[in-house]
């Protein structure tokens, strides 16, 4: 199932890669413009991780919600995901959406 959350898409998968590295924190998304962050609200309920320049997502709890400034608030059922930035196509190249 793939989520869209402002320019932050999350798209299921089966497992963390192998040689992940556990982050710190929950942020998915830092917004550069508004200085807002797309991140998990219940810091108990994930699980955030890192490998090779992609981020990984790991909903421990039922569910998990996603929150931001500007946007509503999304559910995530239990499970582990790929978190990426929406990106756009423009004739000169191709640019990473920005909140």
């Amino acid at each position: 199932m793939l989520y869209r959350h402002g320019d932050v898409l999350i798209d299921g998968i089966e497992t963390v890669p192998t040689g992940a590295t556990r982050l710190k924190h929950l942020t998915l998304a830092e917004g550069e413009i508004t200085g807002h962050s797309h991140r998990i609200e219940q810091r108990k309920s994930a699980e955030l991780y890192r490998h090779r320049g992609q981020l990984y997502l790991k909903v421990v709890a039922d569910r998990a919600t996603v929150i931001h400034q500007e946007h509503h608030p999304i559910e995530l059922p239990r499970g582990v995901y790929r978190v990426w930035r929406q990106r756009e196509y423009t004739p000169e190249r191709i640019i990473t959406v920005r909140d």
